[in-house]
């Protein structure tokens, strides 16, 4: 068998697997398919938790830790769109 390419790969499937089998079973609850006691829907929290970072935690700066500058593209051109966007990249 050939060497994989990223050897996290299959562990970070499982990972992706399990998250998604605790959100299936969180949504099924609230939808009202499915019963679930006070325990397992603390558990569910608890292991989502560790699944998936959360999201208030995370910082966005801008260039050497400063503000982050926004820029929009006002054009109904989706040709001069593409143009001001490769402006924008390149720095120009």
């Amino acid at each position: 068998m050939a060497a994989r390419l990223n050897p996290r790969h299959q562990g970070m499937v499982r990972e992706k697997i399990k998250a998604s089998q605790l959100v299936n079973f969180l949504q099924n609850h609230v939808l009202g398919r499915k019963k679930a006691t006070a325990t397992q829907l603390k558990a569910a929290d608890i292991l989502l938790r560790k699944c998936i970072p959360d999201l208030n935690r995370t910082e966005v700066t801008g260039k050497d830790g400063g503000p982050v500058e926004s820029v929009g593209i006002v054009t109904d051109d989706p040709l001069e769109a593409g143009r001001q966007y490769q402006r924008l990249i390149s720095g120009k």
